[in-house]
């Protein structure tokens, strides 16, 4: 790498435009496919639309320009219902639909130029206030969000904010799932090398790390009111991958070297689901490339029958004015059992997420910008009392 093609961060204001433009997107795409969640309706169905929107979205951005510009489907539309925790994206042939009451966890990602937003969201099918266990468990999920919003800062360890997260949800009477990891996000990096471990365990540590200005981070948040420990049911559900591009292997079977082709062509870099790929050669191929690590699978994990997850991910700026939050959705009314009592988690909650300027605070912006900035930036949603009010400085 030259001194002229230094890493693209967020000193240079297209990378911030397009990181903006993915979150766009992908806010969008998210009202398309929560419209789409009605009873009966098939999942696969849905999560098809959620990803034909990104694609035809992303496909009339920079058409003009000289050189190419990959852009499209970051991590495929996943719809996890009830106890399913996370990256349930069915194959074309699967009959699953929703039914009145389910626990739905959205999960979907767009990039632009290899600038990566993700979003995900829990919405409970029904009319009306959400009450009980599932609100709980939604309330723990969205406060613990908003905490790691105001902890995910220049200067703050990623050991941090496990900890607050962790408080957050025994404060509803919910945990935090073991295995889930923020990453660090960079150009055409979905899994970057610093992370923020949602629960610290023997079995599983990360190194220490600390945040820095102009990184980007996919704060990822999944809370239940089980164990927190959720298992692989039935490996056969596993329908994401992503190419692991530093392990190279010669596949045996002619159906997995057609296989590993129409991936390392079509999904060299990203997440991408089985669906997308020729159904009965990819059942025969995905499973050799898989025992030879030339995938990455994105397992299918369950709690157990009964229990309620919620799943809330966000794609966040660390701007020299403050984080700037590109990527949610709001929630449905709320009225959870447990309320927020404790003043740590009070005085995080009160933390300011921007930085005051001189003169109003207020940056230049090009109007796509600013459209961008007004569709992404929520700021405390539904979240318990103590977190209703605008954050102080």
């Amino acid at each position: 790498m030259s001194d002229d093609e230094k890493e693209l961060d967020l000193t240079s204001p297209e990378v911030v435009t397009k990181y903006k433009l993915a979150a766009e997107t992908v806010n969008k795409a998210m009202q398309l496919v929560l419209a789409a969640c009605k009873p009966k309706a098939k999942i696969v169905d849905i999560c098809e639309k959620g990803d034909a929107f990104i694609k035809e979205h992303t496909g009339n951005m920079y058409k003009n320009v000289k050189k190419k510009i990959e852009k499209g489907i970051a991590f495929p539309t996943c719809l996890s219902v009830n106890n399913t925790v996370c990256h349930f994206s069915p194959l074309a042939s699967d009959e699953a639909v929703l039914e009145e009451g389910d626990v739905l966890k959205i999960d979907m990602g767009c990039h632009v130029d290899g600038f990566i937003a993700v979003v995900a969201h829990t919405h409970v099918l029904q009319d009306g206030k959400v009450t009980g266990k599932a609100a709980n468990v939604i309330a723990a999920a969205n406060t613990a969000a908003e905490v790691a919003l105001r902890l995910v800062r220049p200067g703050k360890k990623n050991k941090d904010v496990s900890e607050a997260v962790q408080k957050v949800a025994a404060a509803y009477d919910c945990k935090i799932v073991e295995g889930v990891l923020s990453h660090q996000l960079k150009q055409f990096v979905i899994d970057g090398n610093k992370v923020v471990l949602s629960v610290s365990n023997p079995d599983t540590r990360v190194d220490d790390a600390e945040f820095e200005e102009n990184e980007v981070y996919a704060i990822d948040i999944v809370t239940s009111t089980g164990e927190g420990k959720p298992k692989l049911v039935d490996e056969k559900q596993t329908t994401v991958y992503k190419r692991a591009v530093d392990k190279n292997y010669h596949l045996k079977m002619k159906a997995s070297r057609f296989i590993f082709s129409e991936i390392s062509q079509n999904f060299p870099i990203m997440p991408f689901t089985a669906r997308a790929l020729e159904e009965k050669r990819a059942r025969l191929g995905l499973v050799e490339c898989v025992n030879h690590d030339l995938l990455q699978p994105y397992p299918v994990l369950h709690e157990k029958p009964g229990d309620y997850v919620a799943h809330i991910k966000f794609t966040v700026l660390l701007m020299p004015n403050g984080s700037d939050r590109i990527t949610s959705h709001p929630l449905q009314e709320l009225e959870p059992t447990k309320a927020i009592e404790d003043p740590e988690i009070k005085a995080w909650l009160a933390l300011g997420i921007k930085t005051k300027k001189k003169g109003g605070g207020k940056k230049k912006k090009g109007k796509k910008s600013e459209k961008c900035d007004d569709s992404a930036e929520p700021g405390p949603v539904d979240a318990p009392p103590t977190n209703g009010s605008a954050p102080q400085e």
